[in-house]
């Protein structure tokens, strides 16, 4: 009796609690409905707009709970396409003066994709209307995509993070060898830079991953410097030195060497910005939101009868449908074929924006763009990243764009099988015991590999690696051999992709579109984004306990989330690996 009174209590309240939950969602739906046919926005002359990125992602996303964060109202989510599309709107419009980049809230985003809107900043500079930085602190990313602006103004009592780039790895080997767990791993021939595997193996980067990092990295500062001390007219040497130094921590010694033009408050901005607009009271500052801007931009060429496809490939790929934030094999090759057989889409441009994930996967993907490629033009347009699996689904393209921040390359492929024998034998006094029909029936995780089943672990990593190889010397125009000596697990960064012939050319998602259409012989086209994004309210009401059950993980873990989550998916990795090291953290 007193367990069916504790099983109904329970019942109970779990209906009350979903009862709530579909009313808070109608209630946010109808509430969402109702603002949208409230809310007109219009573009008043002699207008600012105001723009904040606490969050960036590649496409702006359809769910009106994608920024649901138990309360947070500063996690407002804009997609890279939209920023784009928006701030080239602005270029050309009349009414539009100028932007005012609220820098303080510039915490997110890839290097790429910072790359990408800083150039639509300095499109917009170019036409003569002015661009005005403000922030109590300035990050090293929002200082460089702030360096394009007019003026830029930190608060006295803030700083300007200006440190260089670093990259810190976290590695596991000694917490698995206390706890008993040997991970088992096996790499493709020649693999030395495949570095994803080694915070399993090593307590510290090896000689080569420490090497491939440094060339990068450099690479990456190097091409940031140039732009920030250019638009500053600072040589890149007292740049550096002023990096080296932290001079810029303190907003008199920065203002005196030009990081910035001025210490005020708020509100002395604001005036500032009044005065621009030669206006004298507050009611008469036409500030609007990039969110609210976009709103009133018309889409292009909407009647054009052709078509080139951007198909969206982000996130970790994997086997199965996936979603808007990862690469499912099934989704990706479906809106493939799609666009293959759609006779009004003149050709396809493929954004990829992945460390990897599942070979298997990739090569499901890669098959569908080969097919694609027989019969119209393919580019592919590279973000933050494009590495490893999402190299391999890149090379075939008939041209490769990447930003010169691009992480790309990591051509190569690994295994990993954990053993948990010495954990749940010594530790945990645990034993198993088996029964097999055949020799090699049980390579699970609580015995070691045989000699002769690793040989065959190995062998099928080794077939992986020479198929990728021979993609991408078929897909380069290059020799397997030449391939092997930039490949070996290598990453590069976009500009010397270049160098070593992995890309074509340098730019963003609109420079690929340029060259689609030029490969495509059309003119006037219209943009189709694929794969059709998913149902919001469907997806929101299926990923709804799991979307709870990570946001109070985020908040409960803070920046340390990202091991733990790091962790969780190499847990779950199937099969042959081709994939970034990214719990690798730049800063």
């Amino acid at each position: 009796m007193k367990n069916f009174l504790k099983y109904t209590l329970a019942t109970i309240v779990g209906i009350v609690i979903s009862f709530f939950v579909v009313l808070l969602i109608a209630a946010g739906i109808i509430g969402g409905i109702s603002a949208s046919k409230e809310k007109t926005i219009t573009v008043k002359p002699n207008t600012v707009i105001n723009i904040s990125l606490p969050k960036v992602v590649e496409r702006q996303a359809l769910n009106p709970f994608a920024d649901f964060d138990l309360g947070n109202k500063k996690n407002t989510v804009e997609g890279l396409n939209r920023i784009l599309k928006t701030i080239e709107a602005a270029k050309t419009d009349d009414n539009i003066k100028g932007l005012y980049l609220n820098a303080g809230t510039f915490n997110s985003g890839g290097l790429a994709t910072l790359e990408s809107i800083r150039q639509a900043l300095t499109d917009f500079h170019s036409t003569g209307k002015f661009i005005y930085a403000y922030a109590e602190i300035y990050s090293q990313k929002a200082y460089y995509l702030s360096s394009v602006a007019d003026k830029i103004v930190v608060n006295p009592a803030g700083s300007i993070d200006i440190k260089g780039m670093g990259a810190q790895l976290l590695f596991f080997k000694n917490a698995l060898d206390r706890l008993g767990v040997q991970v088992q791993i096996i790499r493709g021939p020649n693999n030395k830079f495949k570095s994803a595997v080694e915070p399993f193996m090593y307590d510290k980067m090896s000689k080569a991953n420490r090497e491939q990092m440094m060339v990068f990295m450099g690479s990456i500062w190097g091409n940031m410097v140039n732009q920030m001390a250019g638009d500053r007219n600072i040589s890149v040497e007292k740049f550096n030195e002023i990096a080296d130094s932290l001079w810029a921590n303190n907003p008199v010694k920065a203002k005196e060497l030009h990081i910035v033009d001025q210490i005020a408050y708020y509100d002395q901005v604001k005036q500032a910005i009044k005065e621009k607009l030669e206006v004298k009271k507050d009611k008469d500052l036409n500030m609007i939101s990039l969110g609210e801007y976009a709103t009133t931009v018309k889409r292009k060429n909407i009647t054009a009868k052709n078509k080139i496809a951007i198909i969206y490939a982000v996130g970790e790929i994997k086997s199965g449908e996936g979603n808007d934030k990862i690469i499912g094999s099934e989704r990706i090759a479906k809106a493939v074929a799609k666009a293959r057989k759609d006779s009004s889409i003149k050709a396809i441009v493929l954004r990829v924006n992945s460390p990897g994930g599942s070979a298997l996967a990739s090569e499901v993907i890669w098959r569908e763009l080969v097919l694609a490629k027989k019969v119209k033009p393919l580019v592919v347009s590279m973000g933050d990243y494009a590495a490893s699996g999402g190299y391999f689904i890149s090379c075939m393209a008939d041209k490769i764009v990447a930003e010169p921040n691009t992480l790309t390359g990591s051509i190569g492929v690994f295994g990993m099988i954990p053993n948990f024998k010495k954990l749940m034998n010594d530790k945990l006094g645990i034993t198993t015991d088996e029964v097999a029909t055949n020799s090699n029936t049980i390579m699970g995780v609580f015995n070691p590999l045989t000699p002769y089943q690793r040989k065959s672990i190995q062998n099928s990593v080794v077939r992986v690696y020479n198929a990728f190889v021979n993609h991408v010397a078929q897909g380069r125009n290059m020799t397997p051999a030449d391939v092997d000596k930039i490949g070996q697990g290598r990453v590069w960064s976009g500009s010397n992709a270049v160098k070593i012939g992995l890309v074509d050319e340098l730019g963003d998602i609109n420079k690929a579109i340029e060259i689609a259409a030029n490969l495509a012989n059309v003119k006037k086209y219209k943009i189709v984004e694929r794969p059709a994004r998913i149902n919001p309210i469907e997806e929101f009401v299926k990923q709804f306990g799991n979307n709870v059950k990570i946001k109070l993980m985020q908040n409960e873990l803070g920046q340390t989330y990202k091991y733990y989550n790091y962790l969780k998916t190499m847990e779950n990795c199937n099969g042959i690996q081709a994939r970034l090291p990214f719990i690798m953290e730049i800063n």
